[in-house]
């Protein structure tokens, strides 16, 4: 009998350490906000965010550390979208409100994929319209595609017709990506998402942290 308790033992042991070792390889820990997730992305979390500079709508220069210093709702588009943008800008900036009203502040975040006409004056008139705390962020060709490529979105200007090149549209990508400075990106809200649905779920990874 003592020889199978011992038996036992060691196979719990090792059981420990095979589900110790299956964690780490998943990320080193157990997923501290796994009762607030409702999406997946493939190949995890770590795979979107990082490194990115830009340029503000003060005209200051600014990397993702000085950007992302509080939890933050990211969002890409352009100034001249017609209808998708001002939707979701709105939406995102009612879940804000929410959250402070609750006493959490989140920081709401736009980022351009129009440079060539969202130069900062134009960020910086477009973002006052929508919420007084909206931090519009543009910058040249490349610095847009790097931050583009980082949180994995796409854009793509339409070719524009010949005597109207200032009216031409940009298709885009239209989630919201919430950030925090500890964690970086942790999860991502559709364009079903009401601001009621994003404030709670925001909340819940606020909470878990």
């Amino acid at each position: 009998m003592t020889r199978l308790i011992a038996i036992a033992a060691a196979l719990a042991v090792v059981a420990g350490l095979g589900l110790t070792f299956a964690l780490t390889m998943m990320g080193g820990e157990e997923d501290q906000f796994a009762q607030c997730r409702t999406s997946s992305v493939a190949g995890g979390a770590a795979q979107i965010g990082g490194e990115f500079t830009l340029v503000s709508e003060t005209g200051e220069t600014v990397t993702d550390k000085q950007v992302i210093d509080q939890p933050s709702l990211i969002y890409f588009g352009y100034t001249f979208c017609p209808d998708v943008c001002p939707l979701d800008n709105t939406r995102n900036a009612e879940a804000v409100d929410l959250l402070e009203e609750r006493g959490l502040m989140v920081k709401p975040v736009f980022i351009s994929v129009d440079p060539n006409r969202d130069t900062p004056e134009v960020m910086a008139e477009y973002t006052d319209y929508v919420h007084p705390r909206l931090l519009g962020l543009t910058g040249s060709e490349e610095q847009v595609r790097a931050a583009s490529k980082a949180y994995r979105t796409f854009f793509q200007a339409h070719q524009p017709t010949e005597g109207e090149e200032d009216f031409y549209l940009v298709d885009h990508s239209t989630m919201t990506y919430l950030t925090l400075p500890e964690h970086g990106f942790v999860e991502f809200f559709r364009r079903d998402a009401t601001a009621e649905q994003i404030a709670d779920r925001v909340q819940c990874f606020l909470d878990a942290r």
